[in-house]
């Protein structure tokens, strides 16, 4: 059976490791024959190129629509509705014209992650091939296995001739193995890019014929005031295919009442979240609730009460963007890292959730030390309910942490009946777990799904401590990470492979006190 790049990469690295140290012939041709048993990097980069090209061609086709349509705007349009759901004929227009330009970019992005893997796939196979030749030169020179009892002796030629083939497999093996790392780093920088211009085809994703093209276009485009567009969008990839999915399953009276909710919706912002509540997985009934409490709110108000992060710094700039509402942020109460960061995952992807913690029962009690207290009461009810453990007496308990079983009980019950999917733990030994499980991640979160992620320290004393954090996004090589302190970075993911989250945290969580990623939370479809 054919290897994954990620066990290609492990297995030569820890036969390099025996060949260097093999101390007998008959040591040495095991380690080189098992190296030879590993399969070369495998794919067809002339396929690759193929695809690439016909990529290429669909960009320049989106572009040129994209061009149509921008001519059709530079010739006036008269202030028309359009649609099921109320929208001006100048906003879809707009909301078009970005959606060819993304589609150009979507076509041309995978089509120029595919011819680098192409070239980084065939320069891998061309080393692989060269390693591969070099250690079958060292297992010629070595000939036949020793017998038992000449294994036991070993002259100076013999042995002069076993360091030669010796170093000529070390060569091999290291050669392969670059090629391995190399093919490995390839696929997964192609498996993040070709993600996300899946989850940035957003309009198809809303697929139901209850709405027309044009709802289903400016519903996928609208974002939340206060910054860059494509990095605060309203309604997540996995929200439009829910939403769609969910419309489809309506009765047709219920669908009815919910077209005329988003008909009578202010602005797309609202309509947007209207649709957000639906694929939160909320009846007409309740979202109706929702949209009463909402109505007629700017575009200011629905970004404070419902969305809990908004992405100001785009991923090449460092440092932690504060999160808060009215002043207050959006950040833990004692020892509660788990349930606080699941709290904001929830608010995340449920915005009648949102809504609850920032305007209470009725959406009006904007009181900022009001939400503070009902952001604790939540934070607590999740620590009784993943069986947090305490410290102190009986009468002065304090949260001090859960465990992973817990951390995956309230995952499964505060966040899946939301996103339509359950979570499994992941325990991170090193590199190559964090690096295997990265294009499951990137995939999750592109698709607007929050991932829990543990990571671990140790003190002065030796102590070991624990902090849990949320990956919320990502961009390029970035990824977003939620910290119930309050914040939000972007973090390289050389770094997360590394375990090096410290610039999400702190100092603390840097190499120098042991710092690492150790475990990450999952959603399994």
């Amino acid at each position: 059976m054919t290897e994954s790049t990620t066990d290609r990469r492990k297995r030569l690295a820890e036969l390099s490791d025996d060949i260097a140290s093999a101390d007998s012939k008959n040591d040495l041709i095991d380690a080189i024959d098992a190296a030879l048993a590993v399969s070369a990097p495998v794919g067809d980069p002339t396929t690759l190129e193929t695809l690439d090209k016909r990529y290429r061609g669909q960009a320049d086709d989106a572009t040129a629509v994209s061009e149509r349509v921008d001519k059709v705007a530079r010739k006036g349009l008269p202030d028309v509705w359009v649609g099921d759901t109320g929208v001006l004929a100048s906003d879809a227009i707009a909301a078009a014209s970005r959606a060819a330009v993304q589609m150009s970019e979507a076509f041309l992005g995978g089509g120029n992650a595919l011819l680098r893997l192409a070239d980084a796939l065939k320069a891998a196979q061309k080393a692989d091939g060269g390693g591969r030749a070099k250690l079958n030169e060292a297992r010629g020179m070595l000939g036949g296995k020793d017998g038992f009892f000449d294994d036991w002796w070993e002259d100076d030629g013999e042995e002069a001739a076993r360091n030669k083939a010796r170093g000529l497999a070390s060569t091999g093996v290291q050669l392969r193995h670059q090629a391995a790392a190399d093919a490995d780093d390839a696929a997964r920088e192609a498996a993040r890019e070709l993600n996300k211009w899946a989850a940035e085809a957003r309009a198809g994703k809303l697929d139901t014929d209850e709405l027309s093209a044009v709802d289903r276009l400016m519903l996928a485009d609208t974002s939340n005031a206060g910054g860059d567009r494509e990095l605060n969008e309203i309604l997540t990839a996995n929200d439009l295919e829910r939403s769609g999915r969910a419309m489809e399953k309506l009765a047709p009276a219920e669908r009815a009442r919910m077209e005329k909710l988003l008909a009578d919706a202010a602005t797309p912002q609202e309509r947007a979240y209207l649709m957000k509540a639906l694929a939160a997985g909320y009846s007409v009934d309740e979202v109706e609730t929702f949209g009463g409490k909402i109505h007629g709110k700017d575009e200011e108000w629905l970004r404070e009460h419902l969305a809990p992060v908004t992405t100001g710094k785009d991923p090449s700039v460092e440092g932690q963007e504060d999160q808060d509402f009215d002043g207050k942020l959006w950040d833990q109460d004692g020892e509660t890292c788990v349930p606080s960061s699941t709290v904001t995952a929830r608010a995340l992807v449920d915005p009648v959730y949102a809504l609850e913690l920032t305007g209470g029962p009725d959406g009006t009690d904007d009181d900022p030390e009001h939400f503070r207290e009902r952001l604790t009461d939540e934070q607590m009810r999740l620590h009784e309910e993943g069986d947090g453990s305490n410290s102190g007496w009986w009468w002065d308990r304090e949260p001090a942490g859960m465990d992973a079983d817990g951390q995956v009980e309230i995952s499964n019950k505060e966040l899946s009946p939301h996103t339509g999917d359950s979570y499994e733990s992941h325990d991170m030994g090193g590199r190559d777990d964090r690096r295997d499980v990265l294009p499951d991640i990137e995939r999750s979160v592109a698709e607007g799904k929050p991932v829990p992620i543990n990571i671990e320290r140790y003190d002065e004393n030796g102590d070991w401590h624990g902090h849990s954090m949320m990956i919320i996004g990502q961009e390029g090589d970035k990824l977003q990470i939620y910290n119930p302190w309050g914040t939000t970075t972007w973090v390289s993911e050389e770094d997360f492979v590394k375990g090096d989250l410290s610039a999400a945290a702190d100092d603390r969580y840097s190499a120098a006190h042991k710092g690492n990623v150790n475990r990450v939370y999952i959603q399994q479809d």
